[in-house]
């Protein structure tokens, strides 16, 4: 299960290439993105030649959720931190939400050009197109693609390239607004957790 965890974490990481910027791709992106107050939706995932489905749900500022169908895993944001929680080792691992790029979809403010995030390629094509992005000053962590429907604007699906170079590939359907989570929708009871960064705690 710790491997799934280090693919998800992967969804969230970007990298380096240098290749033509769309400006008006971007600004669309960009537009599309901070309109999003919260989704909800499928999504199928392929990495390392496995495929999983499950339901993603998300909330600005801060707050995503993933559950898969086919694994008792899920991938939580509360705004703070990012928790893999293990449901078959009744364990999370957490990581700070300010190590990830997770904010590209879910920061207050989405600043694609002047922000920690660099837009390094752009692809218009007949249907959707896509921008190719990194973390400046973290290039070799690898790079994320997100394509993005054109007509209205509207995710479509993300593709992860990882540092030693291993690719995953989310695809979302049925996407649709949603606000009216519960309040402990994007909340974690309490469990065992293991810190990345050493040594253990408890989340409430």
């Amino acid at each position: 299960m710790r491997k799934i965890f280090f693919v998800v974490i992967g969804m969230f990481l970007c990298g380096f290439a240098n290749a033509a910027v769309d400006s008006s791709l971007v600004s669309a992106a960009e537009k599309y993105l901070n309109s999003i107050t919260g989704l909800s939706g499928d999504f199928v995932q392929v990495a390392n030649g496995k495929k999983n489905d499950g339901t993603f749900s998300m909330l600005r500022p801060g707050r995503v959720r993933l559950d898969y169908d086919d694994l008792p895993v899920q991938l939580i944001s509360d705004g703070r931190d990012l928790y893999f929680f293990d449901k078959s080792l009744d364990q999370i691992t957490t990581v700070p939400l300010t190590s990830t790029p997770a904010g590209i979809l879910i920061r207050e403010n989405i600043d694609l050009r002047n922000a920690d995030i660099s837009v390094i390629e752009t692809n218009d094509m007949q249907d959707t197109f896509s921008l190719k992005m990194n973390l400046r000053g973290q290039e070799g962590l690898g790079n994320m693609t997100v394509v993005f429907d054109k007509k209205p604007v509207k995710l479509n699906s993300w593709t992860v390239v990882d540092a030693t170079g291993a690719k995953t590939d989310v695809a979302f359907s049925d996407l649709k607004p949603k606000t009216n989570f519960a309040s402990d929708y994007f909340q974690i009871q309490h469990h065992r957790t293991i810190s990345t960064s050493g040594g253990d705690a408890f989340y409430d």
